[in-house]
């Protein structure tokens, strides 16, 4: 199965026998801002025109858990989060798509923890709310939104924790979907210290996709990776800032035919102690 959908064949799917879910999961990663400017509001977003049917899902409140320890989007309670999901109509015999803002990140993430957690059939709308050419609606389902069934059961494989992690950047690819600049460790506008897990190598995200946020082909991303190491007998592991952009790059190989886990705590938790080794500079190690 395809892991994103066009606006095309969603206009398709919606009007045909077995429509999905539509998740609404706008969102934009809150950094400091120039005074007087008001935080992003999803919420608000949404309320001012979605694709009709949508309902709106907040990644920080219902796709993570508190910050802490564990990084800046540690892993939501799967008892809040599978409620969360029911109350959105979500039922594993029902298809579901994502989409956010148009950069990907947000509905990357609420697609890999529905697939984490046992949904046979989520994608991502491909390049996101800007793609649609339909009608927008303002009204918010009401309490007649049907409640779904969806219950999660998280896979064994697909999720690393710092010393897995660590492992994997010796034993096969771990990529780093941040910045370069961050990377390599000569800004870091938010956790601790910059620079990188020892031997993971750099795979900036935006490189995904093309200049209208819309994916490359799957071709072109099977290259990328495969330059970068991940060959069709490599474990690979992807992390971040802090497990959103992350499965963004999980997504974009899934794309490519690879697949990959995902280290949600990811620098935000890495770098949070001062214990682990830290790596600066263009080369991995």
């Amino acid at each position: 199965m395809n892991a994103i959908i066009s606006a095309s064949e969603l206009a398709s799917d919606l009007v045909g026998p077995n429509p999905p879910v539509l998740l609404d999961v706008r969102w934009q990663l809150s950094v400091a801002k120039a005074a007087g400017e008001p935080p992003f509001d999803g919420r608000t977003e949404y309320a001012a025109g979605h694709i009709p049917g949508a309902v709106y899902v907040d990644l920080d409140r219902e796709l993570a858990g508190p910050a802490g320890t564990g990084g800046r989007h540690p892993l939501p309670e799967l008892a809040e989060f599978g409620a969360a999901m029911r109350r959105a109509g979500v039922s594993s015999g029902t298809p579901v798509v994502v989409y956010d803002g148009g950069q990907g990140w947000a509905a990357a993430r609420a697609w890999w923890l529905l697939r984490w957690t046992g949904h046979p059939d989520v994608r991502v709308l491909d390049g996101g709310l800007p793609s649609w050419q339909g009608p927008l609606q303002s009204s918010v389902p009401g309490p007649a939104l049907a409640e779904g069934d969806f219950e999660p059961v998280p896979a064994a494989a697909g999720l690393l924790d710092a010393d897995a992690a660590a492992t994997l950047a010796r034993a096969g690819v771990l990529l780093d979907a941040r910045a370069g600049e961050r990377y390599r460790g000569e800004v870091e506008p938010i956790d601790r210290v910059g620079g990188h897990i020892p031997g993971a190598r750099s795979a900036p995200t935006t490189d995904n996709v093309g200049p209208d946020g819309r994916f490359l082909p799957a071709e072109e991303l099977n290259a990328r990776f495969k330059a970068l190491g991940a060959g069709d007998d490599t474990e690979v592991g992807v992390y971040c800032g802090s497990g959103v952009s992350g499965a963004h790059e999980v997504l974009a190989l899934a794309v490519a035919g690879i697949p990959a886990a995902l280290y949600v705590g990811s620098w935000s938790e890495w770098s949070s102690d001062p214990e682990r080794p830290v790596a600066v500079g263009p080369d991995p190690q």
